[in-house]
């Protein structure tokens, strides 16, 4: 059995569950309202405000969902009460970020302004010049939109200048030696 699968997802007070036909999971919180569709296979069921996935056998497909569907659940919830956030910092000389009404305007180094629109269910901060925090109730949009805004000017090695995530460690290489005489 799966270890992760097997754990009870426990709910908060606040937290509304909705378990529909098909598979079909509703999370509603104070954050937000989070929908998704699993697989028919496995059993999600709600006994004594505790949430339990199970799956029908032990055939790969089912070992393999299991813990991922348990996982995507309790990120729902998770979601809907705290919510996520990525945080992002900027390197660079004259590069800076900057939030107008609801757009992302960031100078990195190019000829142009970078502006990016703030997606529903997603908020942007921006604390400083050179930090970036995004918030929402959904991981993967979350991670998606943060994964988007380091694409725009992804850190370098040799002097770690661009876009990257706050516990992100950029390998540095060395430069080029002077020639020798």
């Amino acid at each position: 059995m799966s270890r992760i699968g097997r754990a009870p997802i426990s709910i908060p007070a606040g937290v509304e569950i909705k378990l529909e036909d098909n598979n079909i999971v509703t999370v509603k919180g104070p954050k937000g309202t989070l929908t998704r569709q699993f697989k028919p296979s496995m059993a999600i069921t709600m006994e004594n405000g505790e949430l339990k996935v199970t799956r029908p056998n032990d055939a790969k497909e089912n070992r393999a969902l299991h813990g991922l569907t348990r996982t995507l659940i309790h990120n729902m919830v998770v979601g809907v009460t705290d919510g996520f956030k990525k945080e992002l910092d900027v390197n660079g000389v004259g590069y800076r970020v900057a939030k107008e009404g609801s757009k992302l305007v960031m100078n990195l180094g190019y000829s142009h302004q970078v502006i990016m629109e703030e997606i529903e269910g997603i908020t942007i901060e921006v604390p400083s010049p050179n930090k970036i925090v995004i918030h929402g109730c959904d991981k993967q949009q979350v991670g998606q939109f943060a994964a988007e805004v380091r694409e725009k000017r992804p850190p370098e090695p040799y002097k770690g200048k661009g876009i990257k995530y706050t516990d992100e460690v950029i390998r540095r290489k060395a430069g080029k030696t002077g020639a020798k005489k």
